[in-house]
């Protein structure tokens, strides 16, 4: 018998979503941001999801993209880290993909190259990030050079980060677009900037091509913003079960170290998952679990495979009931402010352990 312990993800929202972000788009392609295997949420099913809906897929790293490749997946898939060697140039050049530049020792090496045809490059430039990125100052000079080189299929595409969208009250986002803006004044070149933050929030980010993420999986990108604000529904429910509920006298502690002690005569509820499953094992007592269709506060330290919950105030609460640990329900970013960390880090932590299932409202299917 399972432990009841699983992540269900939704397809019809992530296409649901995705949909969102072409609405707030216009005319700029899109393009659907799958990496950390789809922010947990499995690459290959998301992208398969997407197919054809999305303009193309966006990954972090070469390998990312090979699995998507082995899979059955056409059209254009961006490497937004680039290439690394010769090994990832070839890759990129057998598989077709596209590949982030970011400081002219790449623009250099791929100039030297041999490939057996040219790949789509994506010039980055660093505006304010701070992170990966060529100078302001040397973009247009890289870019005509690239232009240039028989080892790039078409025109680059020129690209910059947001680091600060996620506030839009914050100055630095302005300031990001006007220095991209005039590193890449007069260049004729299709631009990319926004992410979904910048998508949702900044007009004068969305350029050719958008790159939404975290938007996808149904979460804000903002830190203060509930993603229903932006029509977005949640695509991943991690799940368990009661496993036990037993009464607990006033002064007794529970779970390792004792860190949490009974003020009353309280009923417990120990539910099957841990950080074994992904689940943060440093959520505080008092975050929210959702027990039999009503919140209940999490008590005692988070193990392995099991937490505790204060079932005092639900009476009707048995074992063998549905917990959801985050979900339409209960929204992941309300656990993770409360674990002190974001959405984007409790959703790529999920471990293999859960059996993982993808269902399908619009297909009808669940696999």
């Amino acid at each position: 018998m399972s432990r009841g312990a699983r992540i269900t993800v939704d397809l019809a929202a992530v296409r649901h979503n995705l949909a969102r972000a072409r609405a707030a788009a216009g005319p700029a392609r899109v393009l659907a941001v799958v990496k950390a295997d789809a922010y947990g949420h499995g690459a290959v099913a998301v992208a398969r999801a997407l197919a054809g809906l999305a303009d193309g897929f966006a990954v972090a790293v070469v390998e990312e993209a090979v699995a998507l490749r082995e899979a059955g997946l056409g059209g254009p898939i961006l490497v937004l880290e680039g290439f690394a060697d010769g090994e990832d140039l070839e890759a990129a050049a057998r598989l077709d993909l596209w590949l982030a530049l970011h400081d002219a020792g790449q623009v250099v090496r791929l100039a030297r190259a041999a490939l057996p045809r040219p790949v789509g490059v994506w010039l980055k430039v660093d505006t304010g990030m701070h992170r990966l990125g060529v100078a302001p100052q040397e973009a247009a000079a890289l870019w005509r050079r690239l232009a240039g080189l028989a080892q790039v299929a078409g025109v680059p595409v020129l690209m910059t980060h947001l680091a600060c969208a996620d506030d839009p009250a914050d100055p630095a986002t302005a300031r990001q677009l006007a220095c991209f803006a005039e590193a890449t004044a007069g260049l004729e070149a299709p631009r990319s900037i926004a992410n979904s933050a910048g998508l949702l929030g900044f007009a004068a980010a969305r350029g050719d091509w958008v790159r939404p993420g975290i938007m996808l999986y149904g979460v804000s990108p903002f830190t203060d913003a509930d993603p229903a604000r932006w029509g977005l529904r949640p695509a991943m429910t991690l799940e368990s079960r009661l496993l036990a509920v037993r009464d607990h006298a006033a002064g007794e502690p529970v779970g390792y170290g004792g860190t949490w002690r009974a003020r009353r005569p309280t009923r417990l509820g120990v539910v099957a998952i841990g950080y074994g499953d992904g689940y943060p094992r440093h959520a505080p007592n008092g975050t929210p679990v959702w027990v039999a269709g009503r919140r209940v506060p999490l008590v005692g330290r988070v193990s392995m495979d099991m937490l505790t919950v204060d079932l005092t105030e639900h009476p009707a609460a048995r074992p063998g009931d549905r917990v959801v640990l985050w979900g339409p329900e209960l929204p992941v970013d309300e656990v993770a402010a409360c674990a002190g960390t974001i959405g984007y880090e409790l959703l790529c932590r999920v471990t293999g352990r859960p059996p993982r299932r993808w269902v399908d409202e619009d297909a009808g299917s669940g696999s």
